[in-house]
């Protein structure tokens, strides 16, 4: 990264710090992405808590942005983002270079800026308030947004095709955005739906929500390409490496019903480490190789582990982490109207927070040391 580089974001990160607070204060209740103390998480359990009743809308509108970062207006930012004009127009005409070329851009934001994200905040603001204009309560219509992904629910499909998407076009169409038509469309709750990885659907009634089989798909990808190139590397080295990405993918998933989808998960990393395993020492027999890298404790079987030394030169037996193993807890959502602005929910957040580390310290998750591996017992 270069000086100037460097300086630009420096001051974007400046007036980023006051910019924040003011977009918070007009941001929709129900947006949840890119905002501070909020995640996809809490705009999970908004869908959790607008559908899963028995009277709950029964429709969904998926709204997908087409382009949204790069085709937000500069005029619309330029009259409606309170900060210096004339440091964000110099922004917004910076452009970029590719291949030693300059290309000036005319539209659009870039997405690695460290501003970036907050303009998109604030692009978005008000459009719940929009959407919750046009229709009456009795309509049931809820809004949950993240980044650039939302949905609506409705009633009916009248409701969200006749009044609904008229008001989400002329609000976007104002920014310069316009809803992608292939990705746009209204869903059944008993067909269900995909949003930010996971799969929200009714089930006689009932409303489960799973990691979605396209997110399960692109982990496992990832998984076997991790092993796929680990042929040189040490045990103990993949180990780390595979405890990291399941660790993470499971921590995103903990929060709803994945307990079965993690077990398959063991399942087919175990079988794709037994197939390791044999590339690795093909001239052993299946005996071997089980007795060289699984082990038994308790009612546990077949746990992929590795020997290593640890700085005080002692043998410790490090193993795979069990998606299996991990709890499921709701997640307990962020106050729709709580921001870390508001001096009033200043001890809110602090419990918060402090629930948040209690869960941290009590192993949540197993004993875990700092490079993310379970500490089985010293040998």
């Amino acid at each position: 990264m270069s000086i100037p580089t460097m300086i630009d974001r420096a001051y974007q990160a400046i007036h980023l710090m006051a910019l924040e607070p003011v977009v918070e204060t007009i941001a929709d209740r129900h947006s949840y992405g890119f905002r501070p103390y909020r995640s996809c998480a809490d705009a999970i359990s908004q869908c959790f808590n607008v559908l899963a009743k028995k009277n709950s809308s029964i429709f969904i509108l998926e709204g997908d942005i087409k382009s949204c970062f790069d085709k937000i207006s500069f005029s619309w930012l330029l009259e409606n983002t309170m900060m210096d004009k004339i440091i964000l127009k110099k922004w917004l005409n910076g452009g970029y270079v590719e291949n030693k070329t300059f290309h000036l851009i005319e539209e659009g934001i870039p997405q690695g800026g460290t501003i970036s994200p907050c303009l998109l905040v604030n692009v978005l603001a008000g459009l719940e308030a929009a959407v919750k204009a046009v229709v009456k309560r009795q309509d049931r219509v809820n809004v949950c947004i993240y980044a650039d992904d939302f949905i609506i629910t409705g009633v009916s499909r009248e409701i969200l095709e006749d009044k609904v998407k008229p008001v989400v076009k002329a609000f976007l169409a104002k920014r310069n955005l316009t809803l992608s038509e292939t990705k746009t469309k209204i869903t059944h709750i008993d067909d269900g739906f995909d949003f930010l990885g996971f799969n929200i659907r009714k089930y006689k009634g009932k409303l489960l929500i799973k990691p979605s089989k396209s997110s399960i798909k692109k982990f496992l990808s990832n998984i076997r390409e991790l092993i796929g190139k680990s042929i040189g590397w040490t045990t103990s080295e993949l180990i780390r490496q595979l405890n990291l990405k399941i660790r993470g993918w499971c921590n995103y998933y903990r929060h709803v019903v994945s307990k079965e989808t993690f077990s398959k998960v063991d399942h087919l990393i175990f079988k794709k480490l037994m197939q390791w395993a044999k590339r690795r020492h093909p001239e052993k027999n299946i005996r071997w190789r089980i007795n060289k890298y699984f082990r038994q404790q308790g009612n546990r079987r077949w746990i992929f582990h590795s020997k290593v030394k640890t700085k005080e030169c002692t043998n410790t037996i490090i193993d795979l982490f069990c998606a299996g193993q991990v709890p499921i807890e709701r997640h307990v959502k962020i106050k729709c109207d709580a921001t870390p602005y508001d001096p009033g929910f200043k001890e809110y957040f602090k419990k918060r927070r402090a629930k948040r580390i209690a869960k941290v310290h009590s192993g949540l998750l197993g004993n875990l040391d700092r490079d993310g591996l379970r500490v089985a017992r010293a040998v």
